[in-house]
């Protein structure tokens, strides 16, 4: 059976088309490796690349990514809104089709290793490959962000796991992980300008504020609609379904006296995150995903 890894790094441009096109060619051209999608956000100054792969192409395909991060990015200038350590700030990877976790946690090793000899660029691990309990919140490693970790980076609690305990002068570090699933994005629009009712069912929503332990939520206003949202990282839409948050959104909007225009995916999601949701609106008994069609020209 062959192998396939779901990839979705991030680096720390999102404003220069030049060189986010010249990063994000790095796996586009890699034999044996397709790119998904990226995407660009200039607020945050950062890029988003969604790839599958098998194993050693999507390895390669993620060090050349980081090389070229490495090259173009410098982290004594960037700039942006979103928490970031490094050029290539993440390298994260989930076992997507005839792989186990415990191989992605292999191969998250070996690109980690390889940074630091190719590149010397210091390397934290997250996820299932994290040291210790801390280090698997991206929030603990990227406490202070670049410009305050390269402060701290010569305090063994703060310092990377691979190279010295000090960060790459212009390339900063990057964090290397692996992970049963990756997040869902899922941006629930709202039919008022209002940020603030936006922000008050986000923080309802979210886990540190007393929401679903599995998601992390803002409020934000989206320009291209002329509405807000309801932003929501979702890290297991198996044990905390979309369709259950969703009607959690839309009862919190409702009170407020708004609704719910409508949900934006962002991005990919896996075909079980949907077929509960249609399962829980058509009360669907005894389903199959066999008799989705479609599911039989896999592998033919």
């Amino acid at each position: 059976m062959s192998q396939f890894i779901h990839a979705v790094p991030n680096f720390s441009e999102g404003r220069d088309q030049k060189i986010i096109e010249a990063i994000v060619s790095q796996v586009r051209e890699t034999e044996g490796c397709k790119l998904i999608d990226f995407y660009p956000d200039a607020e945050f100054n950062r890029t988003v690349i969604e790839a599958i792969g098998r194993p050693e192409p999507l390895k390669e395909a993620m060090l050349k990514m980081a090389g070229k991060s490495y090259e173009l990015i410098d982290m004594e200038k960037q700039q942006g809104a979103h928490p970031r350590i490094g050029a290539q700030d993440t390298i994260p990877l989930f076992p997507l089709k005839g792989v186990t976790l415990e191989e992605c946690v292999a191969l998250a090793e070996e690109i980690g290793r390889e940074i630091y000899k190719r590149y010397e660029v210091p390397v934290f691990f997250s996820g299932e490959n994290a040291r210790n309990e801390d280090r698997k919140n991206l929030a603990f490693i990227r406490k202070g962000q670049y410009e305050g970790l390269k402060k701290v980076a010569h305090l063994p609690e703060r310092a990377p796991d691979i190279g010295p305990a000090a960060l790459h002068p212009t390339a900063g570090a990057t964090i290397v992980s692996a992970a049963t699933c990756g997040l869902t994005a899922v941006n629930v629009i709202l039919d008022t300008t209002d940020v603030s009712i936006a922000k008050a069912i986000a923080m309802m929503v979210r886990g540190p504020s007393g929401g679903f332990s599995t998601i992390r939520s803002v409020g934000f206003y989206m320009e291209d609609k002329d509405k807000v949202a309801v932003s929501m990282n979702m890290f297991d839409t198996q044990n905390t379904p979309l369709h259950r948050v969703f009607r959690l959104i839309e009862d919190e909007a409702r009170a407020k006296g708004v609704g719910v225009l409508g949900t934006q995916i962002v991005g990919t999601l896996h075909n079980d995150a949907l077929i509960s949701c249609a399962g829980h609106a058509l009360r669907l008994v005894d389903f199959d995903p066999k008799q989705i069609i479609e599911n039989h020209m896999i592998g033919l």
